[in-house]
C-alpha cells in the first residue's frame, strides 16, 4: 500500500538563525522514513532578516522544499496559506523552533496509520513555571468554553488526512487558529489522538508569548466562542 504523500507546513517569521538547520534536519529524517513528502516554509509578514533568502536557497538545493511567501504576518495566516497550497494527502503544520525531527516523524507515522483521526502533540513539560501556569489556565478556559476533551490546545505538530475536510476551512489569521482547529474536531466528531511530547528544547530565539499576548488569547477565546456558535 502506498504511503500518503505528506505536506509539512512551517510558518517562518525572522528565523534566519535556525531555519536552514531545521529544513536540513527534517529533510534528512523524512528521507529515511521512505514516505513521499514536501516541506513548505511559509514566510509571513515583513522579515527583518534573511529568512526568505535562506528558504529560497534550500528550495534550490532540495527538490522536496517549496517556499511560499505572503505579505501579511500571523501564525494562523501562514498555516492557512500552507494548507491551501499543500499537495499532500497527509497534512501537518508545526512550530519549527520547538519541533524535533524525531517528534515530527513520530506524529507523521501515527497519521499515516490512523488516517481517520487527527494526531496532535501534547507537550507535557514547560520550561518555566509562568508558562506552565499560563498554559494551564488557557487550556482549562478552552476546555470549558468548547467542551473539549483535549489538552495542550496550541501543541504542535498537528497532523490530519485531507479527507477530514472541515479542517481545511480554518478562518483565523492569529494564534487562535489552534483553538479553532480543536473546536472543529469536537464539532465534527473527528477522533483525536494526543501524543505525549516531553522535549522542552527551543532551537533559538525567545518565545514571543508574554502576559500581554496571553491576555489577548484569553479574551479572544471568549470572543471566538460567540463567533463559533453563530456558524
Amino acid at each position: 500500500m502506498n504511503a500518503p504523500r505528506a505536506s509539512i507546513i512551517l510558518p517562518v517569521y525572522n528565523q534566519e538563525d535556525h531555519i536552514r538547520a531545521v529544513i536540513e534536519e527534517y529533510a534528512a529524517s523524512l528521507g529515511r522514513l521512505g514516505m513521499p513528502y514536501e516541506i513548505l516554509p511559509v514566510i509571513n509578514g515583513v522579515q527583518r532578516d534573511r529568512s526568505l533568502e535562506i528558504c529560497r536557497e534550500m528550495e534550490e538545493r532540495l527538490p522536496s522544499v517549496r517556499t511560499l511567501a505572503i505579505d501579511g504576518a500571523g501564525w494562523g495566516r501562514a498555516v492557512r496559506h500552507g494548507l491551501q497550497q499543500a499537495s499532500g494527502d497527509l497534512l501537518c503544520y508545526t512550530n519549527s523552533a520547538r519541533t524535533s525531527s524525531k517528534d515530527l516523524l513520530l506524529l507523521l507515522l501515527y497519521g499515516s496509520i490512523h488516517t481517520d483521526s487527527v494526531i496532535k502533540a501534547n507537550r507535557k513539560i514547560r520550561e518555566h513555571w509562568r508558562r506552565r501556569m499560563g498554559s494551564l489556565l488557557y487550556n482549562l478556559q478552552c476546555r470549558s468554553l468548547f467542551d473539549l476533551p483535549y489538552w495542550d490546545i496550541n501543541g504542535t505538530p498537528k497532523v490530519f488526512h485531507r479527507s477530514l475536510s472541515r479542517l481545511l476551512d480554518l478562518t483565523r489569521d492569529d494564534d487562535l487558529i489552534d483553538l479553532e482547529f480543536n473546536a472543529i474536531c469536537r464539532a465534527e466528531g473527528y477522533p483525536v489522538i494526543e501524543v505525549p511530547i516531553f522535549s522542552t528544547s527551543r532551537r533559538s530565539g525567545r518565545s514571543t508569548t508574554n502576559w500581554l499576548s496571553a491576555l489577548r488569547m484569553y479574551r479572544g477565546a471568549f470572543q471566538f466562542r460567540r463567533e463559533f456558535k453563530r456558524r
